[in-house]
């Protein structure tokens, strides 16, 4: 590809979709790999239906978790409607996981060598328009003396790299980590469940752009959560985690105290 490059049509959908925009909790929940959609300019990106439906291609189950979650507490939240493939949202641009070439395993031939006005061009029509969109939220929640409490929500693949992950869900944090602490805590009471502390994942610059930037950089709450797919691949999981994060989340924020203002 070389010149300007259009990613989106008309009849593509938009970068990103608000849920509950008026919502007066203080809980903003985003979902970077919510969707799985690629824009009809990209032709699948070379791969087959079933690629484009795993966990390479989007966090399964998420979406649903974040609007029953939105719904149970008149919170607002901020998705993603494109396939990872497409362009990563939690990963700094111009990285190779910003665009993968190849992920666990599979060739993605759309992305294969792409002159850097074509990669410019999702960023700045799929990536730059659903982060402008979480900031100006949060903008305008700090303006109004409103707190801002951001909840990042992924999901991960229970096999990686052929080893099974014990963890039914995982808690991320890094610098500040008064509400992903509390969180923990509540978590773990449920003798039942595994939670990781940071596993399968932690947060780095080199690995994620939501939390650095819109909950460290601007000093506000936060925290990621992780949730095992197939424990969210169907609806009525996804209404259990969504009732029990529910529950557990104002509690946590509770925990805060009058942090929670940020």
């Amino acid at each position: 590809m070389s010149g300007t490059f259009s990613v989106l049509a008309a009849d593509d959908a938009p970068p990103f979709s608000v849920h509950n925009a008026d919502g007066r909790f203080p809980f903003l929940i985003v979902a970077d790999h919510a969707g799985n959609a690629v824009p009809g300019a990209l032709d699948g990106l070379g791969l087959g239906r079933a690629d484009r439906e795993r966990h390479i291609a989007w966090d399964i189950g998420i979406a649903g978790v974040c609007r029953s979650l939105s719904d149970l507490l008149g919170a607002t939240l901020i998705q993603q409607n494109y396939s990872r493939l497409v362009i990563d949202c939690n990963r700094p641009p111009g990285t190779p996981q910003s665009i993968p070439e190849e992920s666990d395993g599979t060739r993605v031939p759309g992305n294969q060598g792409l002159e850097p006005s074509a990669r410019r061009a999702r960023e700045a029509q799929i990536f730059d328009p659903y982060h402008a969109r979480i900031a100006a939220e949060i903008d305008r929640r700090m303006n109004a003396g409103r707190p801002a409490v951001l909840i990042a929500m992924h999901s991960f693949t229970p096999v990686w790299d052929g080893a099974q992950r014990p963890w039914h869900a995982g808690v991320l944090h890094r610098g500040d980590s008064r509400l992903a602490n509390a969180l923990l805590g509540l978590l773990r009471q449920d003798g039942a469940l595994t939670v990781g502390d940071n596993a399968p994942y932690d947060i780095g610059d080199a690995t994620d752009w939501t939390i650095p930037v819109h909950g460290e950089s601007r000093g506000i709450l936060h925290v990621g959560i992780e949730i095992r797919q197939d424990l969210i691949q169907h609806e009525e999981g996804q209404a259990m985690w969504a009732a029990r994060f529910g529950a557990l989340l104002p509690l946590a924020l509770s925990e805060c105290g009058a942090a929670a203002t940020g």
